[in-house]
């Protein structure tokens, strides 16, 4: 009972009168036009064939319309959504090509015939099965017994089966809907649900968030990861010397100054891609040409930083690789900062016309008072900007030192 007259039950049947008021308007345009062909039936058989045969117009009129306009499918998938609450995924776009207009053509076509039926049966259904319980009470049974299919309506046949008719078709009047409703909650999720071309461009919008998201993990960790692994080693430095040495301890606040005011522009950059209203920022990202500005802020940590670079010149590079290159070496550097701390680092950079090699190596055990931190995800944000520019990347144990590798190929890339 509660299926059948339940308030999932009750919503399923509004949806239905939804069909029937959608079928109203091809319903009366086809009676228009059977009126010109058709004369319409006198008698209550005649009128029933002409409304029959409206009726069977005004479905196909209706078909035909749901092709033409893609925006049944949203329509129809709202309505479903809220009042058959249908067991599956719903699409939310309107239908672009004439394929895939006719699975929601089909689905709004079924709506409005069994709309159309549940709404005639609520209008015309109630009256007759009252007029039916109480037919033997009002004196009635010689109209009754005067239509022609009606012999059985002799004696007690009629105080028994007129009731029972009634009833019977009070019980048909609360489980057609109840019927009706099912069929379209069931068919909604495979006539109104994605193509497998919805379903692809859903797939890449999601890979595409999904490779942003990656992006700004990578973008923040490097940056800010450097910095901060900085200015950790020179605010130490700082609070270690500050009464017996004030002129270095001035030095290293100074450092972790410039060093902070380049994270915070750094952020801006990064957190600007997650901003709809405008472009990501106005300052650009860094690349190699601004190396002696990182290899600066690394040094006043307190590491010596030994650079050798062999080939063209750092500003000649193409500028998505000289931008990825730069967050390797950034991180390479931070790498070593967080794990080794004030230790020798040797950062090489060997180029030619077809490839771009970058090199951070530093001594595997850690400088004096530095406590080895844990791992992070450095190296395998390294491994993905390689990989996203068609390179490689290597990093491990070389004797005693720890050293990072990152091969990037510069044909084909200019951007």
């Amino acid at each position: 009972m509660r299926a059948i007259l339940g308030s999932q039950a009750r919503l399923r049947w509004v949806h239905l009168l939804l069909g029937g008021a959608l079928l109203m308007p091809y319903y009366l345009l086809a009676t228009v036009l059977l009126s010109f062909a058709l004369a319409p039936g006198t008698g209550l058989l005649g009128t029933a064939v002409f409304q029959l045969s409206a009726l069977l117009v005004a479905v196909p009129l209706a078909a035909l319309s749901a092709l033409l306009f893609p925006l049944v499918r949203p329509l129809e998938a709202t309505a479903a959504r809220a009042l058959t609450a249908p067991d599956g995924e719903l699409a939310t776009g309107p239908a672009d090509t004439w394929g895939e207009r006719t699975r929601p053509a089909l689905y709004f076509t079924l709506h409005v015939l069994l709309g159309g039926i549940v709404s005639g049966m609520a209008l015309a259904g109630p009256p007759g099965a009252v007029a039916l319980i109480a037919l033997p009470l009002t004196g009635h049974g010689d109209t009754l017994r005067a239509m022609p299919w009606a012999h059985w309506a002799q004696g007690p046949w009629l105080t028994l089966l007129a009731p029972l008719s009634g009833l019977a078709l009070l019980a048909l009047l609360i489980a057609a809907p109840w019927a009706a409703g099912t069929v379209l909650a069931r068919c909604a999720p495979r006539l109104l649900g994605p193509s497998a071309a919805d379903r692809l461009a859903e797939a890449e919008h999601r890979a595409h968030q999904l490779a942003l998201r990656n992006r700004l993990a990578r973008e923040l960790h490097d940056s800010v990861g450097h910095a901060l692994s900085a200015v950790l080693l020179q605010a130490s430095a700082a609070r270690t010397v500050l009464d017996s040495d004030p002129a270095f301890a001035r030095e290293a606040l100074a450092a972790i100054e410039q060093t902070t005011r380049n994270a915070v522009g750094e952020l801006d950059t990064v957190l600007g891609l997650l901003r709809e209203d405008g472009p990501a920022s106005a300052a650009p990202a860094p690349t190699l040409a601004e190396l002696d500005g990182l290899l600066a802020r690394t040094r006043a940590a307190g590491s010596t930083v030994t650079l050798t670079t062999t080939g063209r010149p750092l500003d000649r590079l193409p500028p998505v690789v000289s931008r990825e290159a730069y967050r390797i070496v950034q991180e390479g550097l931070g790498n070593a900062l967080r794990h080794a701390g004030p230790v020798p680092v040797e950062l090489r950079i060997d180029m030619d016309d077809d490839n771009l090699e970058v090199t951070v190596r530093n001594p595997l055990t850690p400088g004096p008072g530095h406590r080895r931190q844990g791992g992070g995800r450095g190296l395998a944000g390294i491994a993905e900007r390689a990989t996203l520019l068609r390179g490689s990347s290597t990093a491990g144990q070389r004797d005693d030192t720890w050293q990072l590798t990152v091969h990037l190929p510069l044909k084909g890339t200019t951007r």
